[in-house]
C-alpha cells in the first residue's frame, strides 16, 4: 500500500477522474454521501459515463476505496481534494458554497495537520482567501479543473495546464509533483498565482467558451433567416488561424453543469464594473433557445420526438441541457411529446413518456429534434431537426 493518502470528496466526474488518475501511485479514498456511488466505487465501477475512467478502475494496480464516513476518509490524509457541487442560486445570484465550506471544516479537523486542501469545485472569486483567513491557515488552495465530460480522465492524463491558486512552497510544490507524476504528458504549463486569480481563470475560461458557442449560434440564426448555408460560412470564418476550426458547431444553446452557472457567477462578480459581453452572452443563449423554439412550433406536427436529454454524446449528464428548455416550453403545447433516453431508468420525465427502444421512438415520431446527432439517426435524416452541422460536440 502506498504511503501517501489522498482523500477526494465528491464522486462526480471531477472526483472520479482524480480518483482514477491518482490511485495508480497513491492510496485514494473517495468520500461521498451517496451510498450507491460508494458501493459502485468499492466494486471498481465508475459513477459517471467515461470509458477511460471505467477502464482505469479495472486495473489491478490501483489503490482505491470509498466511504460515507468522514473520519475514515480524512484521518491521516495528506491531500484533500474537494469536488462537491456548487449550484448557482438564482435568488441570491451566487454559487452555493455550503458543501465546500462544510468539508473544509471537516478536513481541517480530521486530516493530517500538514495536509493540503485543494478546492476543485467552482467557487466565488475571493472564497479561498476568505477561508484561509477564517481558519488562519495557508493549507487551502484553489486549483481549477478544465475537464470535458466523457473525456475527464484523458484530460487529466494530458492536461493543458495546472493552475495553483496559492503560495509556492514545499506543500504546494508537492501537490504539483503528484499531479505531474500521474500525467502521461508531463510537458504542461504550471502557473502559480493568487487564489482569487485562479478562481477568476476558471470563470473567465468557461465564460469565453460560452461566448464562443453563443457567437456561432447567432451566426446560425442569421444564416437561417437569410436562407444561407451556415456550414459554409462557419468553415470560411474558421479557416482564419486567429479564429480556428473548433468550438464552432451550432447547437440549441450552451448547457451542462459548468457554463450556465459560471457565466452567471462571473456576471454577479462584476457588480458595478463596466461590462457588456458577459451579460450579452447569457442573453444570447436564452434568445437562441427561444428562436429555435419558434422554428419547432412552425413544424406543426402531431408527435414530436426528443432525441436524448443528455447534453452531448458520451455524457450521462443532462443538468442544464439546452433541450430541457424546449421540453419545458412544449410540454403544455398541442404537440404529443415523446423522449428517447436510454440512460434514464424511469418511464417518464415531467409526465412525458421516456422510451428506451429506438425503433419504437422513431416510428412514433413525426419529427425528431436532436441537439446532437448520432449515426443511429442517419436512416431517418429526413425527419430530423438539428443544428448539429459537423456531428461533433463543439
Amino acid at each position: 500500500m502506498p504511503d501517501t493518502k489522498i482523500t477526494i470528496i465528491g464522486a462526480g466526474f471531477v472526483g472520479m477522474s482524480l480518483a482514477a488518475l491518482l490511485s495508480q501511485a497513491n492510496n485514494v479514498v473517495v468520500l461521498d454521501i451517496d451510498k450507491t456511488k460508494v458501493r459502485k466505487i468499492n466494486a471498481m465501477q465508475s459513477t459517471v459515463d467515461d470509458p477511460g475512467i471505467a477502464e482505469a478502475l479495472q486495473s489491478k494496480a490501483i489503490h482505491l476505496s470509498a466511504t460515507t464516513n468522514s473520519k475514515e476518509a480524512l484521518t491521516n490524509s495528506n491531500y484533500v481534494f474537494i469536488a462537491t457541487p456548487t449550484n448557482f442560486n438564482e435568488k441570491t445570484s451566487l454559487l452555493d458554497m455550503s458543501s465546500v465550506e462544510q468539508v473544509i471544516e471537516e478536513a481541517l479537523n480530521l486530516s493530517d495537520k500538514q495536509s493540503l486542501i485543494i478546492i476543485k469545485s467552482t467557487v466565488q472569486i475571493g472564497f479561498t482567501k476568505a477561508q484561509c483567513l477564517k481558519y488562519t491557515t495557508e493549507r487551502i488552495i484553489f486549483s481549477p479543473e478544465f475537464l470535458r465530460e466523457g473525456h475527464a480522465l484523458h484530460d487529466n492524463l494530458y492536461p493543458s495546464r495546472l493552475i495553483v491558486g496559492g503560495e509556492k512552497n514545499a506543500l504546494t510544490s508537492s501537490f504539483v509533483r503528484i499531479m505531474k507524476e500521474a500525467a502521461i504528458d508531463k510537458k504542461f504549463t504550471i502557473l502559480f498565482m493568487a487564489s482569487n486569480e485562479a478562481e477568476s481563470v476558471k470563470l473567465f475560461s468557461n465564460t469565453f467558451l460560452a461566448m464562443r458557442v453563443a457567437f456561432f449560434n447567432e451566426l446560425d440564426n442569421f444564416a437561417i433567416e437569410k436562407n444561407m448555408n451556415t456550414g459554409s460560412i462557419i468553415q470560411g470564418v474558421s479557416l482564419d488561424a486567429r479564429i480556428g476550426d473548433y468550438y464552432n458547431n451550432p447547437s440549441f444553446g450552451y448547457g451542462g453543469y459548468c457554463l450556465p452557472k459560471d457565466t452567471k457567477q462571473l456576471l454577479s462578480s462584476y457588480n458595478d464594473i463596466p461590462q457588456s459581453l458577459i451579460e450579452a452572452t447569457i442573453q444570447s443563449n436564452s434568445k437562441r433557445k427561444a428562436f429555435l423554439l419558434e422554428k419547432i412550433i412552425e413544424m406543426n406536427v402531431k408527435t414530436l420526438g426528443v432525441y436524448r436529454l443528455v447534453m452531448k454524446v458520451g455524457s450521462d449528464n443532462y443538468r442544464e441541457s439546452a433541450i430541457l428548455f424546449l421540453i419545458d416550453a412544449l410540454k403544455d403545447s398541442d404537440f404529443e411529446l415523446i423522449i428517447y433516453e436510454p440512460k434514464m431508468d424511469q418511464d417518464s420525465y415531467k409526465g412525458i413518456p421516456l422510451l428506451k427502444n429506438l425503433e419504437d421512438f422513431i416510428s412514433r415520431s413525426d419529427m425528431i429534434v436532436a441537439n446532437r446527432l448520432s449515426d443511429e439517426l442517419s436512416p431517418v435524416h429526413h425527419k430530423i431537426f438539428s443544428r448539429d452541422l459537423f456531428t461533433r460536440d463543439v
